[in-house]
């Protein structure tokens, strides 16, 4: 499929044009910024030829409606769909959608949350409906990444009324941080899904994510994309008390803050300048504020870094995008500097020496250094025309019902667990057998302690594993008074420790999740469904007020399985679930992150 892809800025526009097939091809590359006087820079590349010029338009709308005469002129023709970059899709939008005018009509509903992005992404949409009508638009979400983001990350400590009306975390730059994170485990040689990433995006605007296990587990920026590091004339962090200290101090009103935080503050508000390049420069002929500002600026990047670490419970990589992080060698020594007590060394010769043609992600890092550096281009477009093709190729199958199981607390032993806990030699004896399989319950039974409280007469299911794994709900673990994370099963690196009792002794091991709710499915079943293993649906349950979606539910296709959900005891109070529950599956498939 060739996909025209477009990312409009406040102040530019930039666009590609991809063939999306078994691989991915860049056949065009542009764009328009530097509006003034009626005329801005242009600049165009396909195949061997690069062309700069002055170009005759005035404004964004008038550059975007160029663009099908800048297109025949380089013999770009075919094109199939456009994909659009927006910022802000809101809690709704985790994957791409049509953009028709109801979901026009929503994405400017968000405009106060991203006034210097989200009007721009719409400018250029709708001139795009308007010059290619008969296409399919399609709008990919900075935001989407991040839904997959826990509530202690979302929520913010305030008024229940507040977070009603819909104060809440989302972050921001999730198709470059998706990317580069899929780009950084191919240059590993490891799965996504097995890596604990910082991302970190540094540009005019800059952000770090923590990607945990293939998933956004936390932005650095929040609500608005105001928040977080110091960025080119956006502050980041501020203490919300400023607006009412310089109200009384300085009259300011909320237009006159919020517009000084958007455009006048980070860089530009410490130096008078927002490009890093001057800053460095006038840092090192001795100017103190941008000194300063450029020690403010790597200190931010290596607090989060360092918190998101901690966040994840280890760290196997970071990696640097966007313009700062990929050409400034001293910024990226900078923020890495202190951060060996984690087992992050750079090397010298590698950090100097970094050439990113071709895709390239290098290693950065010294060796021996416990923790890969890594530095890539950042491809939010080729992203975005990837996103755009998986979704057009997406055939909506057919509603369909499944059964939901409701999983109590249990634990799967392990050999060595199970001669601890009831003595050498000991088997387990079959209570009765379960719906999935060669799987039963035991009739014997053990105890959960932690710091808080303890759980007794715990299950205990077959057969033995080569790693014992226990299973709680998020309640479980308040009366434990251990903070369990969700994780698919078997996904047990960086779990807490438990305490688990028996008739013949105790043990304490890790292997502690919440887990994720699934789907098992049998490759007959999987296919008359149109599933795939690892593939995320959404699952309707009941309806009326007690109606619950559960979004984003893994998909694991096993020869023989017996199909129906996993859930567990909280979320079935939740949708009020009991025997013979069914759900309504609603498939939605994640963005494509590779090839």
């Amino acid at each position: 499929m060739r996909v025209l892809v477009f990312n409009a800025g406040s102040s530019s526009l930039k666009l590609g044009v991809f063939d999306i097939g078994t691989e991915a091809v860049q056949r065009f590359k542009g764009g328009f910024e530097r509006f003034r006087d009626g005329q801005c820079d242009a600049r165009a590349e396909a195949g061997d030829r690069r062309e700069h010029w002055t170009a005759p338009y005035a404004d964004l709308d008038a550059a975007t409606a160029a663009v099908p005469g800048l297109l025949a002129e380089w013999g770009i023709d075919g094109i199939e769909a456009v994909g659009h970059r927006v910022v802000h899709g809101g809690p709704q939008n985790g994957a791409p959608v049509l953009l028709d005018d109801a979901q026009v009509a929503r994405l400017e509903a968000l405009t106060p949350l991203a006034p210097l992005h989200n009007p721009a992404n719409l400018a250029a949409v709708a001139v795009a409906r308007r010059v290619w009508p008969e296409l399919p638009q399609v709008g990919v979400f900075d935001t989407a990444f991040h839904l997959t983001n826990p509530a202690r990350v979302t929520t913010y400590a305030v008024p229940k009324s507040w977070r009603d009306a819909g104060l809440r975390r989302y972050g921001f730059h999730g198709t470059s941080h998706r990317y580069v994170a899929e780009r950084a485990a191919e240059a590993l040689g490891r799965p996504l899904d097995s890596l604990r990433i910082v991302s970190v995006h540094l540009g005019n605007g800059a952000s770090v994510c923590a990607v945990n296990l293939g998933k956004s587990l936390e932005s650095s920026m929040g609500l608005t994309p105001l928040e977080g590091l110091v960025m080119g004339s956006r502050s980041g962090d501020l203490d919300p008390g400023a607006y009412g200290y310089l109200h009384r101090r300085l009259g300011l009103s909320i237009e006159e803050f919020e517009r000084a935080l958007y455009h006048d503050s980070g860089l530009k508000g410490l130096t008078g300048s927002a490009d890093m390049r001057d800053v460095e420069d006038r840092a090192g002929a001795g100017d103190a504020e941008a000194q300063l500002a450029i020690t403010l600026y790597a200190y931010r990047v290596r607090k989060y870094i360092g918190a998101y670490a901690a966040a994840m419970g280890g760290l196997d990589a970071v990696v640097f995008t966007g313009g700062i992080g990929e050409n400034s060698a001293s910024m990226r020594r900078r923020i890495c500097d202190g951060l060996e007590f984690m087992g992050l060394r750079l090397d010298h010769d590698r950090n100097m020496a970094v050439s990113l043609e071709n895709r390239a992600a290098p290693q950065i890092q010294a060796y021996g250094s416990r923790v890969a550096v890594i530095v890539t281009e950042t491809a939010e477009q080729l992203q975005i025309a990837r996103e755009v093709a998986a979704h057009l190729a997406r055939k909506p199958a057919p509603a369909q019902r499944i059964p939901i199981a409701v999983s109590g607390r249990h634990v799967h032993l392990s050999a060595d667990s199970l001669a601890a806990l009831f003595g050498p030699g000991y088997a387990l004896t079959v209570a009765h057998p379960l719906r999935q399989p060669g799987n039963w319950a035991a009739q014997e039974r053990v105890s959960l302690i932690g710091p808080k409280g303890k759980l007794e007469h715990v299950a205990i299911l077959g057969p033995l594993r080569k790693r014992t794994q226990i299973e709680v709900s998020r309640t479980d673990s308040f009366a434990l008074g251990i903070d369990v994370p969700v994780r698919d099963s078997g996904k047990l690196e960086g779990t807490p420790a438990i305490r688990i009792v028996g008739p013949a002794g105790q043990i304490d091991t890790d292997g502690l999740i919440v887990a994720a709710r699934h789907i098992h499915i049998n490759p007959e079943d999987a296919a008359r469904m149109g599933l795939e293993d690892g593939q995320e649906v959404d699952v309707s349950v009941g309806s009326g007020e007690r109606a619950l979606t559960f979004a984003r539910t893994r998909v694991r296709v096993q020869p023989g399985a017996f199909t129906e959900m996993h859930i567990d005891t909280d979320e079935a109070n939740a949708a009020g679930i009991g025997p013979g529950c069914e759900g309504q599956l609603l498939p939605h498939v994640e963005a494509v992150i590779g090839g």
